[in-house]
């Protein structure tokens, strides 16, 4: 085959550092925009970028030749870095270091996209360690709670 075709649908999960509430409510949609720049400027796109003070999700296209750690610690690297120049509060941000990542089929990219506009709604409800544990069960990823929030 002369040519590369591919679908990759990526949805990832990262908390601010300890989980620390970083990301100010009046700051979330210029970051989130900044995210969806660097995949941008990668040739990815980024279908849904948004979360709380404390977490983001992303659901990205992805490109075959960009492995899941990667994407993550590009956007993460890249926007950390960004947010400590550009906001004069958050100068100690961080992202934590681990990630979760979650393949998406192309048929539920619009109910992965809405979960992730509704995430200010389902954190009046739930904390952020039981949307957490909720996805990781869903996708049937073993997990030792000893470890999980470390």
């Amino acid at each position: 085959m002369a040519n590369t075709f591919s679908s990759i649908y990526l949805h990832f999960v990262f908390s601010t550092e300890n989980r620390l509430p970083l990301i100010p409510r009046d700051h979330e949609s210029r970051i989130w925009n900044y995210i969806g720049g660097i995949l941008s400027n990668h040739n990815m796109t980024g279908i849904e970028i948004g979360g709380v003070e404390d977490h983001l999700h992303a659901l990205v296209r992805g490109l075959p030749r960009f492995s899941p750690s990667q994407i993550a610690e590009t956007m993460k690297t890249d926007s950390s870095k960004w947010i400590k120049r550009e906001f004069d509060g958050p100068r100690l941000f961080a992202w934590q270091d681990g990630y979760s990542v979650f393949s998406v089929s192309r048929s539920q990219i619009d109910r992965v996209s809405e979960y992730i506009r509704n995430q200010r709604t389902i954190h009046q409800s739930m904390t952020f360690e039981q949307e957490y544990r909720e996805l990781l069960d869903l996708h049937e990823i073993p997990y030792n709670e000893k470890y999980l929030f470390g």
